[in-house]
């Protein structure tokens, strides 16, 4: 059996393409199976993939007659795998160099059925930021294997899908697919995480998770970003469904669930302006349907003040304390750049670059491409 199949979903991503596929068949690692599905490209994708695939045999190309989105896609791929791990790749990034046998390794020695890897956002002006997993051992040694029971700072990394790498016999006896719309990975990754009970970490940066200019769905203004909630309201009903699941671990994902939601709604560039207070009422029913029994214990900071006002339904304080911030940021950028005039609405330094501005935030704290 090949050890590993990465499953490479394909759209309109003719510019990126080949560097993700390179990334992957040029790795010293032979071992491995490439299912790319075509999601109905209209662009050059599908000749590039019909190249590759007829000068390298590992690959199988799956190929959609009508676009499907990006969670039939995986589902695809994943009926053609044939590797004893699955790992799920965006195809406009990239493998570094080194991390298909870094990540090989780490699957012969602890057989693992979730290997979680750190990872690096690159950005279009060439900035590059790493996201490690220094915070899942909150200071302890971390075993070779262990549950999300046993380390819950595994849920402070970003709830995304491609840098994990899972056992496919464990995905099928868990039953686990891929929703359809936006943010397919919330529905995956936490009950994903709550199901093995061998998950292992390779805090070495294993993917390099391309920010791209305007191109990421989630980040473009629109209604569709409403299809954030039917994925975690499959993730609550996966836990009312399941009563073995600690009462910690319950507490934390609904802490988790605000946090996401509450960033859905206050990116600038995603509910539609008209709309916010409709996401706001949103956010709030599920706060008051799903609130731990027991209490709540919101996070410090600005962060858990936005938590506490969605607990009493507060649109207006919560519109007002946005708005004050952005103009915060905006003073002290001005006063920081007073040559370069008036600082457009969401520019200038972020608030971690500015002194004296406090920023709470968990790691894993989302940008623009974030399911």
């Amino acid at each position: 059996m090949t050890l590993l199949s990465v499953i490479v979903p394909v759209y309109q991503v003719e510019k990126y393409l080949a560097d993700c596929l390179d990334s992957i068949l040029g790795q010293s690692m032979r071992d491995i199976q490439l299912v790319a599905v075509d999601d109905a490209s209209t662009d050059g994708s599908a000749r590039i993939l019909s190249r590759y695939a007829a000068w390298d045999p590992r690959i199988v190309v799956v190929t959609f007659d009508h676009n499907q989105g990006l969670g039939a896609a995986r589902n695809a791929g994943l009926v053609h795998a044939t590797g004893e791990y699955v790992w799920f790749l965006d195809s406009d990034d990239w493998l570094p160099d080194g991390a298909l046998p870094a990540v090989a390794d780490r699957l012969t020695r602890t057989a693992p059925d979730l290997l979680v890897t750190a990872y690096t956002r690159h950005f279009p002006n060439g900035g590059v930021r790493h996201h490690s997993l220094s915070q899942v051992g909150a200071g302890r040694p971390v075993p070779d294997t262990f549950t999300l029971r046993e380390r819950p700072e595994l849920l402070s990394v970003l709830h995304i899908t491609c840098n994990k790498v899972i056992r496919r016999q464990f995905l099928a006896e868990s039953g686990l697919t891929f929703g359809s719309g936006w943010y397919e990975d919330v529905s995956f990754t936490f009950p994903l995480m709550l199901a093995a009970e061998r998950i292992s970490l390779l805090d070495r940066c294993c993917y390099a998770y391309r920010q791209r200019p305007g191109g990421a769905i989630t980040s473009t203004v629109s209604e569709r970003h409403f299809e954030v909630f039917a994925h975690w309201d499959r993730v609550l009903a996966g836990l009312e469904a399941d009563p073995a699941v600690p009462a910690e671990l319950r507490h934390l994902i609904f802490q988790r669930m605000i946090w996401h939601l509450l960033q859905v709604l206050g990116h600038p560039r995603r509910v539609p302006p008209g709309r916010r207070r409709e996401f706001f009422a949103e956010i709030v029913t599920r706060y008051r349907a799903h609130l731990p029994t027991g209490g709540y214990r919101p996070p410090g900071g600005t962060i858990g003040l936005k938590h506490r006002i969605v607990g009493r339904g507060g649109y207006g304080l919560f519109a007002a304390l946005r708005v004050a911030r952005r103009a915060h940021i905006g003073m002290v950028a001005r006063i920081r750049h007073p040559a370069t005039g008036p600082v457009p609405a969401g520019s200038g330094p972020s608030p971690a670059s500015v002194p004296g501005t406090r920023v709470e935030a968990l790691p894993g704290e989302l940008t623009d491409r974030v399911n």
